[in-house]
């Protein structure tokens, strides 16, 4: 027998169902994040294979050896940016444009990199299909940022990097923020990091504040500042 998807209102239900249950339920506050994620329509940017567990706990692929992350991650890099509406964010690896689509709901402007071609595209056309228009997908090496753009009041990186990337932190303005997956021993890490000073040192953390969210898991970050392909 084969199963037929879910319709809009069976989607939408599911939705409201994963905000109450993955998100609030699970520590996630912010108000504005859950209404974000409960306005983006999170079927619109998974594979038609695996459109049904839309709404399932879990990370699902979308090609090329990326996925598009669990809601409760997307939802805690959200909130964990602190967001109040009129900031500029760079995002590192757009991967579906999912997580690009909510952030576009709590920020005047999303500038988002993506390493592969394909996925750039098919991410861009999502967001044009759902009429998104403060998003600007760009197919680069996400790990480099977008230096000749910054600063950012916002850095959301969907890619483990092996140590924080001082690139990354030079584009923050002052009292920004960087959301990025650490390797460590175990587990990646997903840390906040905020620019308190002009001055600033990855290595040492001077000029910083840093704030473990907990363990995740992520692909990891190819380029410059990530791993070897």
């Amino acid at each position: 027998m084969v199963r037929r998807a879910p319709d809009a209102d069976e989607f939408a239900s599911q939705r409201q169902d994963m905000v109450e249950r993955q998100l609030r339920r699970r520590g996630i506050g912010d108000e504005r994040v859950l209404a974000a994620m409960a306005a983006v329509p999170r079927e619109r940017f998974v594979p038609e294979p695996y459109v049904r567990r839309t709404y399932a706990d879990s990370a699902l692929p979308i090609g090329y050896d990326q996925t598009i992350s669990q809601p409760w991650i997307v939802a805690a890099i959200c909130e964990a940016t602190a967001l109040t509406g009129d900031e500029s964010v760079l995002e590192v690896g757009t991967g579906s444009g999912y997580s690009a689509a909510v952030l576009a709901q709590l920020a005047r402007e999303v500038l988002t990199i993506e390493r592969v071609p394909e996925l750039a595209q098919r991410a861009r056309q999502a967001l044009r299909d759902l009429g998104v228009g403060n998003v600007e997908v760009i197919a680069a090496d996400g790990s480099a940022g977008l230096p000749g753009r910054a600063p950012f009041n916002a850095i959301a990186v969907h890619a483990t990097a092996p140590a924080p990337p001082p690139t990354l932190m030079d584009q923050l303005a002052i009292g920004g923020r960087l959301v990025v997956p650490i390797a460590s021993r175990g587990a990646d890490m997903l840390t906040v990091f905020r620019r308190t000073a002009e001055e600033i040192d990855a290595m040492t953390g001077a000029g910083l504040e840093r704030e473990v969210i907990g363990p995740c898991r992520f692909v990891p970050l190819i380029g410059s500042e990530g791993f070897s392909e």
